[in-house]
């Protein structure tokens, strides 16, 4: 007497039918990383702007300054009243700069955290309703099989 294989495939198909997965709690998301990465992103893209107009806006004033420290002057005392001019100028304009650098990254930190703060929030919400989904989905397909196998 030859005793047949279980056809262990067809049980788990079946009950992988019995438990459907939600392919939109998964479309949804991927579409809400797209759009935390893109706000992201977005916030990066507007420092790095805003920090290259400081860098470009630094470097004309340095190089106006330079080259009026560096015209002929008519006595040698000039050329250090010129440098120290220079020194001086360089040292308020870094102070200026550097402040303005500071804005830029306080912004930056302030949005991303707000950024963080809302995707928290709503990853937690979205979470909250797929379990429940999900819960509800299961309840119901074990229902259907304990139904089925009386």
């Amino acid at each position: 007497m030859a005793t047949k294989t279980p056809d262990f495939a067809k049980g788990f198909q079946d009950m992988m039918a019995a438990f459907p997965v939600d392919a939109s709690a998964f479309q949804n998301a991927f579409k809400t990383q797209a759009a935390f990465g893109e706000k992201l992103t977005k916030v990066a893209l507007e420092a790095a702007e805003k920090s290259t107009e400081i860098s470009s806006k630094w470097a004309k004033d340095a190089i106006a300054k330079l080259s009026v420290a560096a015209k002929a002057k008519a006595e040698p005392a000039d050329y250090t009243k010129a440098a120290t001019d220079f020194a001086s100028a360089a040292a308020e304009m870094a102070a200026e700069n550097l402040a303005a650098f500071a804005e830029v990254a306080k912004k930056v930190q302030t949005e991303t955290v707000e950024i963080l703060l809302a995707a928290g929030k709503e990853a937690s919400t979205e979470a909250t309703a797929a379990v429940k989904k999900a819960t509800e989905e299961v309840t119901t397909a074990a229902k259907k099989a304990a139904a089925a196998a009386k």
